[in-house]
């Protein structure tokens, strides 16, 4: 493990390096607190460091202030060396960001085993942040496809809006339902069923620029928003969408799954987006192209259903917009 030795007296820096190498640490080494700053700074800092408390410029203490007041990962554990051995002097050691303290003339063995502590603590917070951030990395990724989540996708929807407000540019949503999902799940079983949305799902997302949004709202039912796309452009989008999904999909059992999908699309060009709240728009938009792909389905699936007018007016929260259709019932 790379560990860190700060000290301005080279017959002591030295020592420490010869014992630390022989406990198999990669030491790096520093003649002051300026150097030892840079090289915790490093992309590859060491994450273990003992810095000398009195060094002339920067000083250890100081080391360890501007350290913690960076707050950046991963944690390097500090431990500090000094020859002040008063009480107050160990206090102000550790409030200044010290996770460790230990006064000369140390016994190498107990300089070893503080090491191991810090090793032990750095070890336990690796597994947290990797824990942490699995948690992260679930809220956001949907786990079947790798598309993004429901919660992530709307997020992402909502930034567009704000940010589509200041450009004066159109945006669509676009929600695509697989038409006949559910006799898939239960003529071949569900892992064939999964094996149909990862395709699907990598299909929908190869098919738009790598800068839309294109998440998976809820079972076999996926959300995508594309910024600055006018009604003209979603609907070739749609098409398109209607061509990559409804190609045969996975084979089960020598039986070539294929599906198609029913699509509901909403697009709206707003002057009034940037006095509203995004989030009112958002739900508006979508609850807008989910009343399109209702009609969608019940006009015979695998086609394509704009918004109406009525439908932004009866998509609560009713947010002032203008809305950019085709005609009332117009479907691909």
């Amino acid at each position: 493990m790379k560990i860190l030795v700060a000290d301005d007296d080279a017959a002591s820096r030295r020592a420490l390096e010869v014992t630390l190498r022989k406990w198999d640490y990669e030491v790096t080494t520093a003649a002051d607190g300026e150097q030892a700053w840079e090289i915790l700074q490093a992309a590859e800092a060491p994450r273990l460091a003992i810095l000398d408390w009195m060094m002339p410029g920067m000083d250890g203490v100081e080391v360890c202030r501007r350290l913690r007041r960076r707050s950046r990962e991963p944690y390097s554990y500090i431990l500090l060396l000094t020859a002040r051995d008063d009480m107050q002097d160990v206090v102000q050691g550790l409030d200044s960001g010290a996770d460790d303290y230990l006064t000369k003339p140390f016994d190498p063995e107990e300089l070893r085993a503080r090491l191991r502590t810090g090793r032990r603590l750095l070890a336990l917070l690796g597994s947290l942040l990797s824990a942490r951030d699995a948690l992260r990395y679930q809220a956001v990724v949907d786990p079947l496809t790798g598309l993004w989540s429901r919660a992530a996708a709307l997020d992402g929807l909502r930034r567009e809006i704000a940010r589509d407000a200041r450009r004066r540019a159109p945006l669509a949503v676009i929600l695509a339902d697989l038409d006949g999902f559910e006799r898939v799940n239960h003529t071949y079983g569900y892992l064939a069923g999964d094996a149909v949305l990862r395709e699907a799902a990598r299909r929908l997302r190869s098919a738009v620029r790598a800068y839309d949004i294109v998440g998976r709202y809820e079972s076999e039912k996926f959300l995508a928003c594309i910024p600055e796309c006018n009604l003209a452009e979603a609907q070739e989008l749609t098409e398109r969408f209607h061509r990559v999904v409804s190609a045969p999909l996975v084979d089960v059992a020598e039986v070539r799954l294929q599906v198609t999908a029913s699509l509901g699309l909403a697009v709206v060009e707003s002057r009034d987006f940037a006095d509203a709240n995004p989030t009112a728009h958002a739900h508006s938009l979508v609850r807008a192209a989910d009343a399109a792909l209702s009609r969608a389905k019940l006009g015979g699936k695998n086609r394509t259903a704009v918004a109406t007018p009525d439908e932004f007016l009866h998509a609560p929260p009713a947010v002032p917009m203008r809305v950019v259709t085709g005609l009332t019932g117009n479907e691909n």
